[in-house]
């Protein structure tokens, strides 16, 4: 009871987060031993491991448990542990430390070779071999060539097997260990005592030369599966041009402040996030969204470190430094993201723990059987037993969710898509119904000039000019966006607006030179006296397209007799992104049910949804109301994605089975996501959700193979079908074919 009251009073309290590196593991029951030493401290809520990374992620109570709780306990179960340093330190030292142990594996592996080549060749029968007519010390050469292979080949075989025997638990060291040792003893004995001319001193060399080779081809692997990573930290340049004293001096990133003005020549990477000052140019951020279009840049823009500058040269004030820029934002998630475990996994785990202590028992149950229930002898029940001891080590299924977690979201990455964790990509695969937000989504967000309409005498240029010079007085959201497609076109708006009028809810109006102008709604021109017959058919046009129509006229100042005059219309309307109806039509081709949710009228909505190609809509729904919707269509059993970029997307994108945000939005509507595009193109949702099946794929496959592996080879093995020497080259094989199957995802394109 008291345990269980513990356990309440640390779940309350506020938890902090730890991340250990973990050396010495080797398979699914290393991770299960290295989780339950952590979780059976008090204090801790939770204890992930992830093999392919080796990483324990601790969630724990401050004051109840310290970091140094958590080394001691993991060095009691057998392993090593140390606190994970900050992302690129810990990247470097994890590939020294990796360079090293695969020159020392490889090393050991050719020793071994080497040695255990004259040890098969002499074992062969006659005439192959040499030992058919057994020359005198023949037993002695066996035994002086398989010792070292045995003993230091072995060695971290026979330590893993040591340790976990100690702790009382076993795990893949234990069978290989207990495998070679039996085959080794037994030769020793049999040939010194000349009882038995059949020893398997090959047998025990062959089995770890195997499995050495095994691990040297599966550590070379894991290696390239965990590169994206130290790719993405290399991305950034490690100086920095300042301004400091009226001089550009070059100084370390780590030294850059947010404040500071820095300069970036052509050609070279931004080194911090910041916004533009100075200087127009052209960047290229493939590198953080994948999309190979370079993106103009003028001042009051935002540029991310590692970004390339390619033409002109730009100055910035840094507005994030250090850990909080956009590159160590997406590190922090891919590491988050590798880290994490999906439900697979766990379940894997779980057989793991018990599967070494059960397979011991079969390896027992097999030698008894074929030792005193068959006439076939101890040697064969021998070779049968370490056959079970050997074929049965479960690595494959401890590397056959987290390489490809690895592997996949180390791609998507570099691809734009941040998932951030195998939960998520279990519920990303299962997606049956996708819901995307308008503005700022499937849209631009920002109103622009579509059509430009003259029914008098004026020509487009000059109606839209007369239009633009009364509207800069206005800061009506429609309004900037006239005067911004004026501009953009060139135009110079010399003439200033006086008597400027803003009539609520109908438009504008003001003097331009002897003519009094009004620009907006119908009502604001009828009022004026103002003959809109001409144009009726192409407002109606206009507005079925989701467009809003604004009209402009002239009014000539009394005493002229000049009536009033339609200058023409002028549309504006929020317009759909270029990419959006490809993005639409590949959900479609993913077998997705895509829908249009807004606050935005109906009208306007039914417009932009068809020319995306999505045919049901889901239009004026209040912001409060956006995440009911959500919850109706998991009612009805859909899976639900939600893809959004405001602030108030952020309550649709948590209730949804995936939330994806648009990484140009809201940092709330990102908080929110469980995956994040970095850039805003639209086509990055069909990819972050084919992605997320291929992984998902990658995982299943993984685990049916690894899972098939062993309950099918465990009784063929037992039965004798099976040599312990080809027992190990199938262990081996399984590994190497599970993380080789992972790596495939790095040829994912969608």
């Amino acid at each position: 009871m008291s345990r269980a009251i513990n356990k309440q009073a640390d779940a309350d309290a506020a938890a902090a987060q730890v991340t250990l590196a973990i050396t010495g593991m080797h398979c699914a029951s290393c991770v299960s031993h290295i989780e339950t030493a952590l979780k059976d401290l008090p204090g801790v809520r939770e204890a992930e491991v992830n093999l392919a990374s080796e990483r324990a992620r601790v969630s724990y109570v401050p004051g109840k448990v310290s970091v140094a709780d958590f080394i001691r306990a993991v060095a009691r179960a057998g392993y090593a542990a140390a606190l994970a340093a900050p992302a690129r330190a810990e990247a470097e030292v994890t590939e020294r430390r990796r360079q090293r142990a695969l020159a020392q594996l490889q090393r050991k592996l050719l020793i071994a070779a080497l040695l255990t080549a004259p040890v098969l060749i002499l074992s062969l029968p006659a005439p192959l071999g040499l030992l058919g007519a057994e020359f005198p010390g023949s037993v002695l050469l066996l035994f002086a060539l398989t010792l070292p292979v045995w003993l230091w080949g072995g060695w971290q075989f026979h330590r893993g097997a040591i340790s976990a025997t100690r702790h009382r638990t076993a795990n893949m060291d234990t069978l290989i260990s207990l495998g070679t040792s039996v085959a080794f003893f037994y030769s020793t004995y049999a040939g010194f005592s000349r009882q038995t001319r059949d020893l398997y001193f090959d047998t025990a060399a062959v089995i770890i030369t195997l499995i050495l080779l095994g691990r040297f081809l599966e550590a070379r692997a894991k290696a390239r599966a965990s590169q994206a990573i130290e790719k993405l930290l290399t991305l950034a340049p490690a100086t920095a041009r300042l301004l400091h004293d009226a001089d550009w001096v070059e100084v370390p990133v780590a030294e850059v402040r947010v404040g500071d003005l820095v300069e970036v020549r052509p050609g070279e990477k931004f080194p911090v996030d910041g916004q533009i000052v100075e200087g127009y140019s052209t960047v290229d951020e493939a590198l953080l969204t994948g999309e190979s279009l370079p993106v103009e840049k003028a001042p009051g823009d935002t540029v991310h470190a590692a970004t390339i500058n390619q033409h002109g040269r730009l100055r910035y004030r840094a507005t994030r430094v250090g850990e909080d820029t956009t590159l160590q934002q997406i590190v922090r998630l891919v590491e988050q993201a590798q880290g994490a475990k999906a439900p697979l996994q766990r379940l894997a785990d779980r057989v793991a723990g018990v599967f070494v202590p059960a397979v011991i028992l079969i390896a027992a149950g097999t030698f008894f059987a074929w030792g005193f229930l068959t006439a076939r002898g101890l040697e064969h029940a021998m070779l049968n037993a370490v056959a079970v001891l050997i074929i049965a080590c479960p690595c494959a299924m401890g590397l056959a969710t987290p390489t490809a977690i690895m592997v996949g979201t180390g791609k998507g990455a570099e691809q734009g898509v941040l998932i951030k964790g195998g939960e998520i990509l279990e519920r990303a695969g299962k997606i049956t119904a996708i819901v995307l937000d308008k503005t700022g989504t499937l849209t631009r967000g920002q109103p622009q000039v579509t059509d430009v309409l003259p029914l008098g005498t004026l020509s487009e240029e000059e109606l839209l000019r007369l239009a633009a010079s009364v509207e800069q007085a206005s800061e009506h959201p429609l309004a900037a966006a006239i005067v911004r497609g004026a501009k953009t076109r060139g135009l110079t708006l010399d003439q200033q607006p006086q008597n400027f009028a803003a009539v609520p809810g109908l438009g504008v109006r003001a003097q331009l030179a002897a003519a009094l102008v009004l620009v907006g709604k119908r009502a604001l021109l009828q009022e004026a006296g103002v003959d809109l017959s001409g144009a009726e058919e192409v407002l109606k046009k206009l507005e079925a397209e989701g467009k809003t129509a604004m009209l402009a006229a002239r009014l000539p100042t009394p005493p002229s007799p000049a009536p009033a005059a339609l200058a023409g219309i002028i549309a504006v309307a929020d317009t759909l992104k270029p990419e959006a109806p490809q993005a639409v039509a590949q959900l479609h081709h993913l077998g997705l049910k895509v829908m249009l949710l807004t606050g935005d009228n109906r009208r306007t909505a039914e417009a932009i949804a068809r020319q995306a190609g999505i045919e049901r809509v889901l239009a004026e729904v209040l912001p409060q109301h956006k995440a009911e919707m959500i919850s109706h269509l998991q009612a009805a059993g859909e899976v639900t994605a939600m893809v959004g970029d405001g602030i108030n997307d952020a309550p649709a994108l948590a209730q949804a089975d995936v939330g994806i945000a648009i990484g140009t939005g809201s940092d709330v509507a990102v908080e929110a996501a469980d995956i994040t595009l970095v850039g805003d193109d639209l086509r990055a949702v069909p990819r972050a959700i084919a992605l997320s099946r291929a992984i998902r794929r990658t995982i299943t496959q993984n685990l049916f193979w690894a899972f098939a592996y062993n309950t099918a080879l465990i009784p063929v093995a037992a039965l004798g079908f099976i040599h312990p020497m080809l027992a190990a080259a199938a262990m081996a094989a399984s590994s190497v074919s599970v993380v080789s199957n992972s790596l495939r995802l790095r040829r994912f394109h969608y």
